[in-house]
């Protein structure tokens, strides 16, 4: 691969090796249907170059050449094809496949129809596109599970930081207005009267079901979880630990076939049934339905955490001892409700900021707390929150005495990269890899077509 060193690094399906550096290009008019390589016993479709170029350009990923996106997928098929016979990676392939109907509708979500989704991924079907996100999250699982076990002793020390540093701070970006933020997010409480009109429902659709109704058709009419409804609110292969607490602990409390009383969890409500339990993992339905709070009840929410917001200001309680009594956010409490970077830092880049936090920290200085705000979550979740600006950092180039931490991830990701690399290498010789001729031009980082090498 080549020494220049690449900073950005690509997500979801394309994120693999920060040093690649393709110039060739396939003619116009030269591309045809057929296989584009075989790995193994993996293959890389033409189609699949198509699929993931389109689903690039959806992600916001910037689109480069053609050879480029290949490398990309061989460089994953690779990994996917060792981890595959990797008997410390866990197969996950039939939960991956039971996850694509969500995925598709968090897609659907985004257009105002399903049409017009299709129209913008290039797909002619439904289906097309839901057998695409299986292939593409199959594969990223694998290939991620396999990089880290490769790479899983990298580590750099603080020399190596800095040689790292002196190397390539020619090359290293610029870095955009940032700021370290902290939060105290909670979920609106919902009256009794509004929990009990929840149960009570969820206990009536119990009865019709116990009364000759399918649970699988009144999943279909009644859940509102937007993975498993279509599905008849159906879930297969679970393994423990998968689902939420409340979740697991009613179902496998059940016997095949019983249904459960309505139990909350932090999604809304549910009735669940036990399909079936073999070994370590489970089948289940269930019914969910939200618990989506009311105006009233949102606005007794920012009631309370405004008050939490004075006690702070009055200095009755620290921010970091408020968040980790009353925040709801389990990624933060325990962090004195630091939020986290794209990199893992506590610096985040002002322009990635969703618009509704933007909104609220507009005019407001190092120190200052934002007045209780509505927000969204994961699944359209309603929130309230709180936001503490701990720190402001202007626009500078990268220097060690101010950036070490986002240096030494730079460098340790380079030391990553050469690892996989190294063992790309050592088991290439012993990999059957076939590349169709029509690629013949491209110029590969990696010797995929293995050639020998002149002395």
């Amino acid at each position: 691969m080549t020494n220049k060193l690449k900073i950005t690094f690509l997500l979801g399906v394309l994120m693999m090796f920060c040093s690649l550096n393709i110039n060739a290009q396939l003619k116009k008019g030269q591309l045809v249907d057929g296989i584009a390589a075989v790995i193994g016993d993996e293959i890389v479709l033409e189609s699949d170059v198509d699929e993931q170029i389109n689903y690039g350009k959806q992600q916001g990923i910037a689109t480069t050449n053609r050879c480029e996106f290949l490398e990309r997928l061989i460089n994953n098929k690779f990994l996917v094809y060792a981890a595959k016979k990797d008997t410390l990676i866990e197969n996950r392939s039939a939960a991956i496949k039971e996850q694509v109907n969500a995925k598709y509708k968090q897609f659907l979500s985004q257009f105002p129809d399903e049409k017009t989704m299709l129209a913008a991924y290039k797909f002619r079907t439904s289906y097309e596109l839901k057998n695409a996100i299986e292939k593409i999250d199959t594969d990223q699982y694998y290939g991620q599970e396999k990089y880290k076990r490769i790479t899983d002793k990298a580590d750099v020390t603080p020399n190596e930081v800095t040689d790292f540093y002196n190397l390539y701070k020619s090359q290293l970006p610029e870095v955009k207005d940032e700021v370290s933020l902290s939060q105290i997010m909670m979920y609106p409480e919902l009256t009794e009267a509004h929990k009990n009109e929840l149960i009570d429902k969820l206990k009536k659709i119990k009865a019709e079901i116990q009364g000759g109704e399918t649970f699988e058709s009144q999943a279909r009419i009644y859940s509102e979880d937007e993975g498993s409804a279509a599905n008849g609110g159906l879930y297969k292969n679970i393994s423990k630990g998968q689902m939420v607490k409340p979740f697991e602990a009613a179902a496998l409390n059940l016997q095949e076939g019983e249904i459960s009383d309505p139990i909350e969890s932090e999604f809304g409500y549910h009735i669940i049934q036990l399909v079936k339990k073999s070994g370590k993992n489970y089948d289940a339905r269930h019914i969910l339905l939200k618990a989506i709070p009311t105006d009233s009840e949102m606005a007794s929410a920012r009631k309370k955490l405004d008050s939490i917001r004075g006690l702070i200001l009055n200095q009755k309680i620290t921010f970091k001892d408020a968040a980790f009594k009353y925040s709801d956010d389990k990624r933060t409490k325990f962090n004195a409700g630091v939020l986290s970077g794209a990199d893992g830092s506590n610096k985040i880049e002002r322009e990635s900021l969703a618009g509704t936090v933007t909104y609220e920290l507009a005019g407001l200085n190092k120190g200052d707390i934002t007045t209780a705000f509505d927000d969204v979550i994961d699944r359209d979740r309603k929130v309230v929150k709180i936001i503490k600006i701990e720190d402001v950092i202007p626009a500078h180039h990268i220097q060690l005495e101010t950036d070490y931490d986002r240096i030494k991830q730079m460098a340790l990701n380079k030391r990553k990269n050469e690892m996989v690399e190294k063992y790309v290498n050592t088991k290439l010789p012993t990999t059957f890899i076939k590349i169709d001729s029509r690629y013949d031009n491209c110029n590969f980082s990696a010797n995929w077509k293995k050639e020998t090498v002149k002395k």
